[in-house]
């Protein structure tokens, strides 16, 4: 039997590797110009976007473990992008604050209980929710990404 919560665990500790060796010899100057995925965003870019979903996801996470079914409000990645100039990022603080906040979020979820992790919110877009769901959906999202990042360093 599958022990999920170990799995989506084990994910969530190994994704900061992959991003951090993709990533290891990119120079900021790379970072700013290497364009692509559906966004057209630069790498910096990118990165940014990790660091402010996985901030999102640990404030998300926490909501639902301490509330009972809370509203999870969504938010609008293009107007975060702009009004928080990810293409002027420095990429190397914009990566230690995505590690940090997925280091917190990995932390608070290897300490749940079984039960905690099918606990819910009420997305504003999505519907119901659970942790465990909104884990898998945020690794989804590391590996999507970082299958972009490796397609525009590899120009």
């Amino acid at each position: 039997m599958y022990d999920t919560q170990k799995d989506l665990l084990d994910a969530l500790r190994a994704s900061p590797t992959v991003f951090e060796a993709l990533l290891h010899d990119c120079t900021q100057e790379q970072a700013q110009t290497a364009r692509g995925g559906d966004e057209g965003w630069s790498v910096v870019e990118v990165v940014c976007h990790l660091r402010d979903a996985e901030e999102r996801a640990l404030e998300r996470t926490r909501a639902m473990r301490d509330q009972l079914n809370p509203f999870i409000a969504g938010y609008d990645q293009e107007v975060w992008a702009r009004e928080r100039d990810y293409a002027s990022a420095n990429l190397g603080e914009a990566l230690a604050a995505f590690l940090q906040f997925r280091a917190e979020r990995t932390d608070e979820l290897a300490g749940l209980d079984d039960g905690d992790w099918e606990r819910t919110g009420q997305h504003e877009e999505l519907g119901r929710i659970t942790i465990s769901g909104q884990t898998a959906h945020m690794l989804s999202h590391d590996f999507a990404h970082a299958a972009q990042i490796a397609r525009q360093l590899a120009v």
